[in-house]
């Protein structure tokens, strides 16, 4: 199986974009503060999945795959003080707020799977 073939990798993909989309529109303070920790956050979620699945032995590659559900739930936190800031409307902050709780369960079915046979 290829890295591209995980599901959880494609979401995990869609939604950095998705975060990426919305604060290239905020003004300089905006994107210097909080934008800047959210796109990072985002975006290291599916570097993560990356490496991992790059690496030769199970264990190395969970080590990975944990830091990427850390790194999902920075971005949640993100997502919650943007949209606190009134940088999200609701439909938007509620989006992303179900999009990561589906990518969560994609992630943690995918970790308990590594290293079983």
């Amino acid at each position: 199986m290829k890295l591209e073939e995980l599901q959880v990798y494609q979401l995990s993909m869609e939604i950095a974009e998705k975060v990426w989309d919305i604060v290239v529109e905020w003004d300089n303070f905006l994107r210097d503060t909080i934008g800047k920790q959210l796109v990072r956050a985002a975006d290291s979620v599916a570097a993560n999945l990356s490496e991992g699945f790059g690496r030769y032995h199970y264990k190395e590659s969970k080590h990975f795959y944990y830091y990427s559900r850390g790194s999902l739930y920075e971005t949640k936190t993100w997502l919650t003080k943007a949209y606190n800031r009134k940088l999200l409307s609701k439909k938007e902050y509620q989006e992303f707020y179900k999009e990561i709780n589906n990518i969560g369960v994609k992630l943690n079915n995918y970790i308990h799977t590594i290293g079983k046979k």
